[in-house]
Protein backbone atom coordinates (compact mmCIF):
# COMPACT_ATOMS: atom_id res chain seq x y z
CA UNK A 1 0.00 0.00 0.00
CA UNK A 2 2.81 2.42 0.81
CA UNK A 3 4.31 1.99 -2.67
CA UNK A 4 0.92 2.76 -4.22
CA UNK A 5 0.65 6.01 -2.27
CA UNK A 6 4.16 7.06 -3.27
CA UNK A 7 3.31 6.19 -6.89
CA UNK A 8 0.24 8.43 -6.62
CA UNK A 9 2.43 11.22 -5.27
CA UNK A 10 4.95 10.81 -8.10
CA UNK A 11 2.19 10.88 -10.75
CA UNK A 12 0.60 13.96 -9.20
CA UNK A 13 3.96 15.72 -9.05
CA UNK A 14 4.67 14.89 -12.70
CA UNK A 15 1.28 16.29 -13.73
CA UNK A 16 1.88 19.38 -11.59
CA UNK A 17 5.06 20.14 -13.49
CA UNK A 18 3.34 19.59 -16.83
CA UNK A 19 0.41 21.73 -15.68
CA UNK A 20 2.67 24.64 -14.79
CA UNK A 21 4.37 24.47 -18.19
CA UNK A 22 0.99 24.22 -19.95
CA UNK A 23 -0.37 27.18 -17.99
CA UNK A 24 2.64 29.31 -18.92
CA UNK A 25 2.43 28.28 -22.59
CA UNK A 26 -1.29 29.03 -22.84
CA UNK A 27 -1.00 32.46 -21.22
CA UNK A 28 2.11 33.74 -22.99
CA UNK A 29 2.77 31.65 -26.09
CA UNK A 30 -0.63 30.73 -27.50
CA UNK A 31 -1.84 33.23 -30.09
CA UNK A 32 -4.69 33.99 -30.34
CA UNK A 33 -5.58 33.29 -26.68
CA UNK A 34 -8.09 30.48 -26.16
CA UNK A 35 -10.49 30.51 -23.21
CA UNK A 36 -10.98 26.74 -23.43
CA UNK A 37 -7.22 26.11 -23.38
CA UNK A 38 -6.76 28.51 -20.46
CA UNK A 39 -9.50 26.80 -18.44
CA UNK A 40 -8.10 23.35 -19.28
CA UNK A 41 -4.55 24.33 -18.26
CA UNK A 42 -5.77 25.90 -15.02
CA UNK A 43 -7.88 22.81 -14.30
CA UNK A 44 -4.91 20.50 -14.86
CA UNK A 45 -2.75 22.60 -12.55
CA UNK A 46 -5.39 22.69 -9.79
CA UNK A 47 -6.08 18.95 -10.06
CA UNK A 48 -2.39 18.04 -10.04
CA UNK A 49 -1.44 20.26 -7.10
CA UNK A 50 -4.51 19.04 -5.18
CA UNK A 51 -3.55 15.42 -5.86
CA UNK A 52 0.03 16.11 -4.77
CA UNK A 53 -1.04 17.62 -1.44
CA UNK A 54 -3.69 14.92 -0.88
CA UNK A 55 -1.20 12.14 -1.68
CA UNK A 56 1.23 13.63 0.82
CA UNK A 57 -1.57 13.78 3.39
CA UNK A 58 -2.51 10.17 2.62
CA UNK A 59 1.10 9.06 3.17
CA UNK A 60 1.13 10.95 6.46
CA UNK A 61 -2.08 9.26 7.61
CA UNK A 62 -0.76 5.87 6.46
CA UNK A 63 2.48 6.27 8.44
CA UNK A 64 0.53 7.41 11.49
CA UNK A 65 -1.83 4.41 11.35
CA UNK A 66 1.08 2.01 10.79
CA UNK A 67 2.44 3.07 14.19
CA UNK A 68 -0.79 3.76 16.06
CA UNK A 69 -2.44 0.47 14.98
CA UNK A 70 0.71 -1.56 14.47
CA UNK A 71 -0.92 -4.93 15.31
CA UNK A 72 -3.91 -4.60 12.95
CA UNK A 73 -2.45 -2.29 10.30
CA UNK A 74 -1.44 -4.95 7.75
CA UNK A 75 -4.77 -6.80 8.00
CA UNK A 76 -6.90 -3.65 7.74
CA UNK A 77 -4.91 -1.66 5.15
CA UNK A 78 -5.08 -4.13 2.27
CA UNK A 79 -4.06 -3.33 -1.30
CA UNK A 80 -7.70 -3.26 -2.41
CA UNK A 81 -8.61 -0.79 0.33
CA UNK A 82 -5.68 1.44 -0.59
CA UNK A 83 -6.56 1.32 -4.30
CA UNK A 84 -10.14 2.35 -3.51
CA UNK A 85 -8.95 5.25 -1.35
CA UNK A 86 -6.47 6.45 -3.99
CA UNK A 87 -9.17 6.26 -6.68
CA UNK A 88 -11.58 8.24 -4.49
CA UNK A 89 -8.87 10.82 -3.79
CA UNK A 90 -8.09 11.27 -7.48
CA UNK A 91 -11.79 11.63 -8.34
CA UNK A 92 -12.05 14.36 -5.70
CA UNK A 93 -8.99 16.14 -7.11
CA UNK A 94 -10.35 15.87 -10.64
CA UNK A 95 -13.50 17.53 -9.31
CA UNK A 96 -11.34 20.38 -8.01
CA UNK A 97 -9.74 20.61 -11.45
CA UNK A 98 -13.16 20.99 -13.06
CA UNK A 99 -14.07 24.01 -10.92
CA UNK A 100 -12.75 26.60 -13.43
CA UNK A 101 -14.96 25.02 -16.11
CA UNK A 102 -17.95 25.04 -13.76
CA UNK A 103 -17.87 28.77 -13.06
CA UNK A 104 -14.89 29.33 -10.78
CA UNK A 105 -13.32 31.70 -13.30
CA UNK A 106 -12.97 35.40 -13.96
CA UNK A 107 -13.07 35.36 -17.76
CA UNK A 108 -16.12 37.65 -17.73
CA UNK A 109 -14.78 39.95 -15.00
CA UNK A 110 -11.06 40.55 -15.28
CA UNK A 111 -10.99 42.72 -12.14
CA UNK A 112 -11.95 39.66 -10.05
CA UNK A 113 -8.98 37.59 -11.24
CA UNK A 114 -6.43 36.26 -8.79
CA UNK A 115 -2.79 35.49 -9.48
CA UNK A 116 -4.05 32.01 -10.41
CA UNK A 117 -5.91 33.31 -13.44
CA UNK A 118 -8.62 32.39 -14.44
CA UNK A 119 -9.52 31.54 -10.81
CA UNK A 120 -11.21 34.41 -8.95
CA UNK A 121 -9.64 36.06 -5.90
CA UNK A 122 -12.29 34.71 -3.53
CA UNK A 123 -11.93 31.16 -4.82
CA UNK A 124 -8.13 31.36 -4.71
CA UNK A 125 -8.39 32.47 -1.08
CA UNK A 126 -10.58 29.43 -0.30
CA UNK A 127 -8.02 27.13 -1.92
CA UNK A 128 -5.10 28.77 -0.09
CA UNK A 129 -6.83 28.54 3.31
CA UNK A 130 -7.74 24.91 2.63
CA UNK A 131 -4.11 24.17 1.84
CA UNK A 132 -2.90 25.84 5.04
CA UNK A 133 -5.41 23.80 7.06
CA UNK A 134 -4.20 20.58 5.42
CA UNK A 135 -0.63 21.54 6.22
CA UNK A 136 -1.59 22.13 9.86
CA UNK A 137 -3.21 18.68 9.91
CA UNK A 138 -0.09 17.07 8.45
CA UNK A 139 2.09 18.81 11.03
CA UNK A 140 -0.13 17.56 13.85
CA UNK A 141 -0.01 14.00 12.50
CA UNK A 142 3.77 14.09 12.13
CA UNK A 143 4.13 15.33 15.70
CA UNK A 144 2.01 12.39 16.82
CA UNK A 145 4.18 10.06 14.71
CA UNK A 146 7.26 11.45 16.43
CA UNK A 147 5.75 10.91 19.88
CA UNK A 148 4.70 7.33 19.08
CA UNK A 149 8.08 6.50 17.52
CA UNK A 150 9.90 7.89 20.56
CA UNK A 151 7.65 5.92 22.91
CA UNK A 152 8.22 2.72 20.92
CA UNK A 153 11.97 3.29 21.02
CA UNK A 154 11.81 3.67 24.80
CA UNK A 155 9.78 0.48 25.19
CA UNK A 156 12.15 -1.51 22.98
CA UNK A 157 15.15 -0.12 24.86
CA UNK A 158 13.68 -1.20 28.20
CA UNK A 159 12.63 -4.67 26.99
CA UNK A 160 15.93 -5.51 25.30
CA UNK A 161 18.19 -3.43 27.56
CA UNK A 162 19.68 -1.54 24.61
CA UNK A 163 22.24 1.10 25.39
CA UNK A 164 20.97 4.66 25.38
CA UNK A 165 23.03 5.68 22.34
CA UNK A 166 21.27 3.13 20.09
CA UNK A 167 17.88 4.44 21.18
CA UNK A 168 18.98 8.04 20.70
CA UNK A 169 20.33 7.27 17.23
CA UNK A 170 17.04 5.69 16.14
CA UNK A 171 15.01 8.57 17.51
CA UNK A 172 17.30 11.15 15.90
CA UNK A 173 16.83 9.55 12.50
CA UNK A 174 13.06 9.71 12.86
CA UNK A 175 13.27 13.34 13.90
CA UNK A 176 15.59 14.19 11.00
CA UNK A 177 13.19 12.62 8.51
CA UNK A 178 10.30 14.51 10.08
CA UNK A 179 12.19 17.81 9.95
CA UNK A 180 13.26 17.25 6.34
CA UNK A 181 9.75 16.49 5.09
CA UNK A 182 7.98 19.27 6.97
CA UNK A 183 10.71 21.83 6.35
CA UNK A 184 10.88 21.22 2.60
CA UNK A 185 7.11 21.22 2.24
CA UNK A 186 6.72 24.43 4.25
CA UNK A 187 9.50 26.31 2.46
CA UNK A 188 8.19 25.38 -0.98
CA UNK A 189 4.45 25.82 -0.46
CA UNK A 190 3.62 28.29 2.30
CA UNK A 191 5.07 31.42 0.56
CA UNK A 192 2.97 30.68 -2.54
CA UNK A 193 -0.17 30.05 -0.45
CA UNK A 194 0.24 33.30 1.50
CA UNK A 195 0.99 35.23 -1.70
CA UNK A 196 -2.24 33.86 -3.18
CA UNK A 197 -4.14 35.39 -0.26
CA UNK A 198 -2.69 38.90 -0.50
CA UNK A 199 -1.97 39.41 -4.22
CA UNK A 200 -4.21 39.86 -7.25
CA UNK A 201 -3.90 39.85 -11.02
CA UNK A 202 -2.39 43.36 -11.05
CA UNK A 203 0.83 42.02 -9.51
CA UNK A 204 3.63 41.18 -11.98
CA UNK A 205 3.44 37.59 -13.22
CA UNK A 206 7.13 37.10 -12.52
CA UNK A 207 6.33 37.11 -8.78
CA UNK A 208 3.71 34.42 -9.26
CA UNK A 209 5.96 32.10 -11.25
CA UNK A 210 8.95 32.70 -8.99
CA UNK A 211 6.87 31.46 -6.05
CA UNK A 212 5.14 28.69 -8.00
CA UNK A 213 8.51 27.29 -9.13
CA UNK A 214 9.56 26.15 -5.62
CA UNK A 215 6.18 24.43 -5.24
CA UNK A 216 6.90 22.56 -8.46
CA UNK A 217 10.40 21.73 -7.23
CA UNK A 218 8.81 20.28 -4.11
CA UNK A 219 6.92 18.00 -6.47
CA UNK A 220 10.31 16.67 -7.58
CA UNK A 221 11.76 16.50 -4.08
CA UNK A 222 8.85 14.65 -2.45
CA UNK A 223 9.34 11.26 -4.15
CA UNK A 224 13.10 11.45 -3.59
CA UNK A 225 12.65 12.03 0.14
CA UNK A 226 10.25 9.16 0.57
CA UNK A 227 12.17 6.82 -1.72
CA UNK A 228 15.58 7.28 -0.14
CA UNK A 229 14.40 7.45 3.48
CA UNK A 230 12.33 4.25 3.24
CA UNK A 231 14.39 1.02 3.43
CA UNK A 232 11.82 -1.07 1.54
CA UNK A 233 11.97 1.25 -1.47
CA UNK A 234 15.76 1.34 -1.27
CA UNK A 235 15.80 -2.46 -1.49
CA UNK A 236 13.53 -2.35 -4.54
CA UNK A 237 15.72 0.25 -6.25
CA UNK A 238 18.88 -1.78 -5.60
CA UNK A 239 17.17 -4.92 -6.87
CA UNK A 240 15.87 -3.18 -10.01
CA UNK A 241 19.14 -1.40 -10.85
CA UNK A 242 21.79 -3.89 -9.74
CA UNK A 243 19.92 -7.17 -9.38
CA UNK A 244 21.10 -7.52 -5.78
CA UNK A 245 20.45 -6.23 -2.28
CA UNK A 246 23.39 -4.97 -0.17
CA UNK A 247 24.02 -6.93 2.99
CA UNK A 248 23.46 -3.82 5.07
CA UNK A 249 19.77 -3.92 4.11
CA UNK A 250 19.26 -7.63 4.70
CA UNK A 251 20.86 -7.49 8.14
CA UNK A 252 19.36 -4.18 9.22
CA UNK A 253 16.36 -4.50 11.57
CA UNK A 254 13.37 -2.28 11.07
CA UNK A 255 13.03 0.45 13.63
CA UNK A 256 10.44 2.98 14.62
CA UNK A 257 12.33 5.58 12.60
CA UNK A 258 11.36 3.94 9.31
CA UNK A 259 8.49 6.33 8.82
Amino acid sequence: PMFLLIGSLALADLLAGLGLVANFAVRYLLRPPSEAAELAAAGLLLAAFSASVCSLLAITVDRYLSLYNALTYHSERTLGFTCAMVLLMWLLCLGVGLLPLLGWNCLRDQSACSILRPVTKDNAAVLAVTFLLLFALMMQLYLQICKIAFRHAQQIAVQHQFIATAQASSTRKGLSTLSLILGTFALCWIPFAIYSLVADSSYPSVYTYSLALPATCNSLINPIIYAFRNPDIQKSLWLACCGCIPSTFSSRPRTSSDV
